[in-house]
């Protein structure tokens, strides 16, 4: 979660081109009845220590299935340790390329770590959501909540839990005030993310991410809210 090196952030730059290469990034989908899926974010998207399988955005696409319109994954652009301001340098650049015609995004876990402040984050979604609206209608766009880390093991190890777990509510609230005065969708997932304080198949064996376990729950929780957004 923590960008403590390069070598994490290439390894994000890596699993991203990666899933271009497998999606067939090039080119609008035109007329095929699939739109073309742009994730972003932080570790979360990309998800730090499971299978590219098992990341959220990977498992969305596999649990809507065929029916149409379907979505095709063209690039996951999280990274590990970015912040909501790293998204903005250098995630929403690639929109322009990309042509993302649905998109999700869940940002904000670095700036509770880094101690960014909630005046600054809030900031910056309104930068963000702004600039997805420029790409697409608010019902192309989801965004997700910030799970709580501190349930994990590894938790501990990134501030006073008690404070970490109160900002991390403090910026679900706002990204889900700015989602909804913009007629986006929100989904809440920071429930879920308890439950690695229980049940420990719920946490990657980094004692810090979700497991691919966990993302299937999120992912159980999102594809309704897709799927309405899709006209099914």
């Amino acid at each position: 979660m923590v960008r403590s090196e390069l070598a994490i952030a290439a390894m994000g730059v890596a699993f991203w081109l990666a899933g271009c290469a497998v999606s067939g990034a090039a080119g609008p989908t035109g007329g095929t009845g699939e739109l073309r899926y742009v994730a972003l974010g932080d570790s979360y998207t990309i998800g730090t220590s499971v299978e590219v399988a098992d990341h959220y955005p990977n498992q969305l696409v596999v649990a809507l299935g065929p029916d149409a319109p379907t979505l095709r994954l063209v690039a996951n652009l999280g990274v590990n340790g970015y912040t909501s301001a790293d998204l903005i340098r250098e995630e929403l650049p690639a929109l322009n390329r990309l042509e993302p015609e649905f998109m999700t995004v869940l940002i904000g876990v670095n700036d509770v770590v880094q101690g960014v402040t909630i005046e600054a984050y809030e900031r910056n979604v309104v930068t963000i959501l702004d600039a997805l609206l420029a790409h697409v209608p608010p019902e192309r766009v989801v965004t997700v909540a910030i799970p709580d880390y501190t349930a994990t093991p590894a938790g501990a190890d990134y501030g006073d839990p008690n404070q970490q777990h109160a900002a991390i509510v403090a910026s679900n609230a706002v990204m889900e005030r700015l989602a909804g005065a913009r007629g986006i969708a929100f989904v809440d997932i920071f429930d879920l993310s308890l439950r690695a304080a229980e049940d420990r198949a719920l946490v990657a064996d980094d004692g810090l991410h979700p497991s691919g376990k966990q993302y299937g729950l999120w992912v159980e929780r999102i594809r309704p809210v897709a799927e309405r957004l899709l006209g099914r």
